[in-house]
């Protein structure tokens, strides 16, 4: 006999044996590992974790201590992208890679073999902003979802904004007035409605602990963080609120600061002095908290790309390891906060 939980919000269904933008901005999505139920058998070892503004690559060392078989489907979930958001703004996917299944390159490995790996996608009604101040709060609770409704209307869980209103704007009046008291459009007048739910894209697939065995996970994407225009003062008296709350919030410390300052004043700037480019990139770590225990060993490295490119972010021990890269490693690891990363580059690199 087996026993099947689902655990809504962390996206894990075990089954054992009974015995989770500014006008001058782009949008984009956070990132995260993988995202799996509590679990008392199974032990992640090690995480090795590589950040950059184009690619995450993880690669994780389970064990399970406990005497039986842990079968799983493993689901890894894309962050809600809004309709509204994807019409109103620039993105960080350009519309060719939105228009495929695919479109973060998401793949997968077990054991050092490349895995076949399923998708699926859903339609949901985001809370309000207030609501999701914390990018894992887009993965635990993202929404209500409204599938079922968009379908019974035709409607396809299409990331091609103009696609869908074109359909929104063929449905009858009747249609389209329950769409909008549900929620779903904003009705202008002369204009095609515009969608207000937000389409969250999950890969998968069934994964196996076998007792008393190690199993090697790795997965890659590329995590299309949001990024924009970004300002800084070449003197701290002349900081606003915003940037004092980036400080806050990424860590940036007196030495960064400065960094930012040479990066952003050169001399000959003249009108363009202090502007420069931002990338914010969010990585949900809690999740590993699912696992039995601590990490055994959680080695980070981060790649900023470029030697020119202002990195910031809190966590101790972190070193300089090359011209682009940082690392740290950390032992019976819980981690207790996710990372937010702060890139900063001068203008036209």
């Amino acid at each position: 006999m087996k026993r099947c939980t689902s655990i809504l919000g962390i996206l894990w269904l075990w089954c054992f044996p009974a015995a989770g933008l500014a006008n001058d901005g782009f949008g984009g999505l956070s990132a995260t590992g993988l995202q799996f139920g509590k679990t008392d058998s199974v032990r992640m070892v090690r995480e090795d974790l590589l950040l950059s503004p184009g690619k995450v690559e993880v690669r994780y060392l389970f064990h399970n201590d406990g005497p039986e078989t842990v079968d799983g489907e493993v689901i890894f979930p894309l962050p809600p992208i809004s309709l509204a958001e994807l019409s109103q703004t620039g993105f960080a996917l350009d519309e060719k890679k939105l228009r495929t299944d695919n479109p973060v390159n998401f793949t997968a490995k077990i054991n050092n073999r490349p895995i076949s790996v399923r998708s699926d996608r859903i339609a949901v009604v985001e809370p309000p902003h207030e609501q999701r101040t914390r990018a894992r709060d887009r993965y635990d609770a993202p929404g209500k979802e409204v599938t079922a409704i968009l379908r019974e209307h035709g409607i396809p869980l299409s990331l091609e904004v103009e696609e869908v209103r074109t359909l929104l704007a063929r449905l009858p009046e009747s249609a389209r007035q329950r769409l909008k008291a549900s929620g779903l459009v904003e009705i202008f007048p002369g204009e095609p409605p515009t969608p207000l739910w937000s389409i969250v894209l999950r890969y998968h697939w069934p994964q196996r602990f076998s007792p008393g065995q190690d199993i090697i996970i790795e997965h890659s994407y590329d995590p299309a963080p949001p990024g924009g225009i970004f300002v800084w003062p070449a003197q701290d008296k002349d900081l606003d609120p915003y940037q004092r709350e980036l400080i806050r919030d990424y860590c940036i410390d007196a030495s960064t600061r400065r960094g930012i300052v040479k990066r952003l004043h050169p001399p000959g700037r003249g009108e363009m002095a202090g502007t420069g480019m931002a990338v914010f990139l969010d990585y949900v770590l809690t999740t590993a908290n699912t696992w039995k225990g601590p990490i055994g060993t959680f080695h980070l490295t981060i790649d900023k790309a470029k030697p020119s490119t202002i990195l910031s972010l809190c966590i101790d021990g972190i070193r300089k390891t090359g011209p682009t890269r940082f690392e740290v490693e950390k032992h019976d690891f819980t981690p207790t906060a996710d990372l937010r990363l702060l890139f900063v580059s001068p203008l036209g690199q």
